[in-house]
């Protein structure tokens, strides 16, 4: 239970300063966030660890780590938080006159999946807001928790021997599938292996190209195979999908990639395709958001859009 009679003597600017605390787990960085000076921040948790009559924090090599009294008031304390914030939130929102922007983290196949079939009518409604885009990278996560960006597009998978499995999306953080897809392998189209009985031997036998976006690069295949302890042939890592197709049309390099992100290219002969040739649960793009913009009228506009769109 929270101590109600301590919370009842603390004001929100300590709130605030131990709940930035146990997120950054540092008192420069606390400071910084707070546009505060190194000795303010002190002077306030000098004056909590009082208020709870609890240490709160112990310092260790790598900075402050919460005492399990800490660890408890965490979540209590963001509630509370995201309660007195919820006050200064507009009722209403309206699209045609709003100048706001927007800031999403996506994987580079969202571009391509879904940027083209939600931006069209996002624009018409609201011709005058920006949508600021960033690649997802490992910071994402954070970024979101930190309500630092509004949106989240990623690839999670329902298959149980993935690490990106969407149980282990955070529980702060709120989620819808835009789209379901699954994973395929490419080739140019004259290339040996075509001539050749199609399975996992004629997959690993030949060399690939492995795409690495915003920092990722393992996936599900990757893990599937190493706990089989097989592993594919990498021949080069690419940052960006384009690149990777123009290498895999003019070489003997596999690629693999989700189907949705590279139909244009099969579609139009540019490559050919074939099925992965282990069994693979298909995994999709989601939508994610902290659950304190689930009320917030212009955030839950242009979220319902984009799932309208995209579903």
């Amino acid at each position: 239970m929270v101590d109600v009679k301590s919370l009842l003597k603390c004001d929100m600017n300590l709130l605030l300063c131990l709940h930035v605390l146990i997120e950054e787990r540092s008192v420069s960085k606390t400071a910084e966030r707070l546009f505060l000076s190194q000795s303010a921040v002190s002077k306030q948790l000098t004056k909590l660890r009082s208020l709870f009559d609890d240490p709160l924090f112990e310092r260790e090599s790598k900075g402050l780590f919460p005492t399990p009294k800490a660890t408890s008031l965490a979540p209590k304390i963001h509630q509370i938080l995201l309660q007195v914030e919820q006050l200064t939130v507009p009722d209403i929102f309206e699209p045609k006159y709003s100048e706001r922007t927007f800031n999403i983290d996506l994987v580079e196949t969202a571009y391509t999946a879904i940027y083209p079939k939600f931006m069209p009518n996002a624009l018409a409604e609201a011709p005058s807001i920006t949508i600021n885009s960033t690649t997802w990278s490992s910071e994402t996560f954070k970024r979101l928790l930190k309500r630092e960006v509004d949106f989240g597009i990623g690839i999670f998978e329902h298959d149980e021997r993935a690490s990106t499995h969407i149980q282990n999306i955070p529980f702060e953080l709120n989620y819808v599938e835009l789209l379901q897809d699954y994973s395929v392998c490419l080739m140019r189209n004259d290339h040996p292996v075509l001539q050749e009985e199609w399975n996992l031997q004629a997959f690993l036998k030949h060399r690939h190209i492995q795409l690495v976006t915003g920092g990722v690069g393992d996936w599900l295949l990757l893990e599937v195979l190493q706990a089989k302890q097989l592993q594919i042939n990498k021949a080069a890592n690419v940052s960006d999908i384009t690149s990777a197709v123009k290498l895999c049309k003019q070489s003997d390099l596999l690629m693999c990639y989700p189907y949705n992100s590279v139909r244009d290219y099969i579609e139009s002969g540019e490559l050919v395709m074939k099925p992965i040739p282990i069994e693979l649960v298909p995994g999709g793009l989601f939508l994610l958001w902290h659950r304190y913009f689930d009320s917030e009228p212009s955030h839950k506009w242009l979220r319902e859009l984009i799932v309208d769109q995209t579903r």
